[in-house]
């Protein structure tokens, strides 16, 4: 079973950072996308980034510039560093895998960010 860890969230005043990490236990033997999405209370998820097995990247237009995704050094693990943050940003944020064979798609319990003054 496919479990995903999110961590480093918390408050943070605007132009500050944060870094999220999100560690993945359980064997994905196909290559994959991870990546972040994020979730205001009465809004629907939307990606923030995501990074695939092969390297390519993508953005939402509000983070570009500000936010970078990386893959770390340990397997299926993903990374956010999130800089210039804004209050815009406060959301929980979700660690997302989706393996590029078959239909399963695993979700993070969520780690929630706060920028505010």
């Amino acid at each position: 079973q496919v479990q995903l860890v999110e961590s480093g969230g918390g408050l943070v005043q605007p132009g500050g950072s944060l870094r999220l990490s999100c560690a993945t236990s359980g064997s994905i033997l196909s290559g994959n996308v991870m990546g972040w999405y994020r979730q205001d209370p009465g809004k629907a998820r939307e990606l923030v980034a995501t990074i695939a097995t092969g390297g390519r990247i993508l953005y939402a237009d509000s983070v570009k510039g500000r936010f970078t995704i990386s893959r770390g050094n340990a397997r299926n693990t993903v990374n956010l560093q999130m800089n210039s943050l804004k209050p815009e940003d406060t959301a929980v944020y979700y660690c997302n895998l989706r393996p590029l064979v078959g239909s399963n798609n695993y979700w993070g319990q969520g780690t929630q960010v706060t920028v505010s003054s």
